[in-house]
């Protein structure tokens, strides 16, 4: 796509995007918006008001949610949801206001399909979970053709069928920051994983692999459940340790200089951010085949379906060939590559509220 767009990127709320990103949504929401910059088109942010100074922000609520609500307690509640859906309603009034060419939806917001749908307004939804009931029920109803969605791995398509029977629906790969991740040929003896820590994402199971495998596993990561860590952290003893809640830079150098990364997600994965960052460090990647683990790492890894099979590939890799990994992050997951997806997108949204409009003054000539 040659033309300059003025993008609205609305993100997801509950927490900030700000490093120490606390996951993948919110280091992707931030690569999105420089890497869309560098494009050379003109984005703002739609985030909470403690995201990054840096980026082109406009604040729909003085703080993300899990300040004022935390998830582990307000989940499923109606106070929750009415909170989210009166931030979201000012940043829809907000961009109705700014003439945007198109929209980037990266919130888990269902009344923002109805109101795209409504108002004749481009977007692209980028689907970073499984289907769940509120907004599987808006995707499945909102069926203007300028609403485009996108999910973020192959594994993800057949999950989302019955409610998208339409082309409307693409494959769009999260991106990295391959300059931050930085390629390192050097590989040390220690393993790594990284992320948050809780139940889906595997700690434990990271743990017991790597003590019957005999290697020393660093843990990184933001503690989201303590209850979760007070059971797991006994297990961090011995060769393993805790490293604490890394920033993106420190986070990069341990990529670097580990012997691989473990990757332990305990429900499908519907991408695995940590792993290609990995691969572009020249690092291989050891992880449970769940979700799209195993389309994100390829060759570059190995991947088990137990506790007992990790062990046993964290034995595997090391002759896996550190350039290769950085070479297929490059190809695959580089941060323009992932905009020219997302551009595909756009331009299709864009042309099908284009088509609608002129077909309609047609009806009415």
């Amino acid at each position: 796509m040659t033309a300059r767009l003025r993008v609205a990127v609305v993100a997801h709320l509950r927490h900030p995007i700000a490093e120490p990103f606390m996951g993948g949504m919110e280091a992707h929401a931030a690569l999105l918006v420089r890497a869309l910059q560098a494009a050379g088109h003109h984005v703002t942010l739609f985030a909470s008001g403690d995201s990054a100074a840096d980026l082109p922000l406009h604040p729909i609520t003085p703080c993300a949610y899990e300040t004022v609500m935390p998830w582990a307690l307000w989940h499923m509640r109606p106070e929750l949801s009415d909170w989210l859906d009166t931030a979201y309603a000012k940043a829809w009034t907000a961009i109705r206001a700014g003439r945007f060419d198109v929209v980037h939806n990266n919130s888990l917001s269902a009344p923002i399909h109805d109101w795209a749908a409504r108002d004749g307004v481009p977007m692209v939804t980028s689907l970073h979970v499984p289907p769940f009931a509120r907004l599987r029920d808006a995707v499945e109803r909102t069926t203007a053709p300028w609403l485009r969605l996108t999910v973020t791995s192959e594994s993800q398509l057949p999950l989302w069928n019955d409610a998208v029977t339409d082309d409307r629906i693409a494959v769009a790969h999260n991106g990295i920051d391959l300059d931050r991740f930085a390629f390192s040929a050097k590989r040390g003896d220690r393993a790594l994983w990284c992320g948050r820590i809780t139940p889906t994402k595997g700690t434990r199971e990271a743990l017991m692999a790597a003590t019957a495998a005999g290697i020393g596993l660093d843990v990184a990561g933001p503690i989201d459940c303590a209850d979760y860590f007070a059971d797991v952290s006994p297990l961090i003893a011995g060769p393993h340790r805790y490293l604490g809640h890394l920033s993106g830079a420190a986070l990069a150098a341990q990529m670097r200089s580990a012997a691989m990364l473990v990757c332990t997600p305990c429900w499908d994965e519907p991408f695995g951010l940590v792993a290609a960052e990995a691969l572009a460090c020249g690092t291989p990647v050891v992880a449970l085949d769940r979700g799209a683990l195993r389309e994100v790492i390829g060759d570059c890894g190995a991947v088990a379906t137990s506790v007992e099979g990790l062990a046993e590939a964290l034995q595997t890799v090391g002759a896996i060939d550190p350039l290769a990994c950085r070479a297929r992050a490059e190809t695959m997951f580089g941060a323009p590559a992932m905009v020219a997806r997302y551009e595909e997108s756009y331009a299709a949204a864009i042309a099908a509220r284009s088509s609608s409009t002129a077909m309609t003054r047609a009806v009415l000539a």
